[in-house]
C-alpha cells in the first residue's frame, strides 16, 4: 500500500488553475487518507472536501488531488470491508466519509444501503434517496468536521 512517491506536493498545473486556482496541489499517500478516516470518531461525519482542506493543510498545500483521494478513500472502503471479512475486531470506518451535500456514496463495498446501515448504527439519521440522487445524513452540519 506504500508509495515511496506519494505524498508529494507540486505545483498546480495551468490546465487546472480555472478550477483549482495557482498554488500547490498534495497528492496524498494512501496512508494519509487511511489515518485521516481512522481518525473521524465514532458518532461524526467527515466531508470529502473537509478532508481534501484538512490534508492540504498537513502538507502546506493549496489542494488536495480530488481523483487520487477518491481513489484512496475507495481503497481503504474496500481494504475495511476485507478485514472485516477476516474477523478483525477494528476495521478503518470508511462509512463516516460522504459526499459535501451529505449524500451516501453508492461506490462503497455493499452500496449506499450498507454506508447508510453503519452510519444508523452509529445514531445518524438517514434521509431515504429521491430520484436518482442517493440517501443523505440528515443534520450533516451537526455530525461533521465542518470547521
Amino acid at each position: 500500500m506504500d508509495n515511496p512517491n506519494l505524498p508529494k506536493v507540486e505545483p498546480i498545473r495551468p490546465k487546472m488553475h480555472k478550477r483549482y486556482g495557482t498554488g500547490t496541489m498534495l497528492i496524498p499517500s494512501p496512508r494519509d487518507v487511511e489515518a485521516f478516516i481512522r481518525s473521524v470518531a465514532e458518532g461524526e461525519i467527515v466531508t470529502i472536501s473537509k478532508m481534501r482542506q484538512d490534508l492540504a493543510g498537513k502538507y502546506s498545500a493549496d489542494v488536495t488531488c480530488p481523483l487520487t483521494t477518491g481513489i484512496f478513500v475507495r481503497i481503504a472502503a474496500e481494504a475495511a470491508e476485507e478485514d472485516a471479512r477476516d474477523g478483525k475486531p477494528v476495521i478503518t470506518p470508511y462509512w463516516r466519509v460522504v459526499k459535501d451535500d451529505g449524500s451516501l456514496n453508492p461506490k462503497f463495498p455493499g452500496g449506499a444501503a450498507r454506508q447508510a446501515a453503519r452510519l444508523r448504527a452509529e445514531g445518524h439519521r438517514i434521509l431515504p434517496a429521491r430520484g436518482a440522487k442517493p440517501p443523505k445524513v440528515a443534520g450533516i452540519e451537526t455530525h461533521s468536521r465542518m470547521a
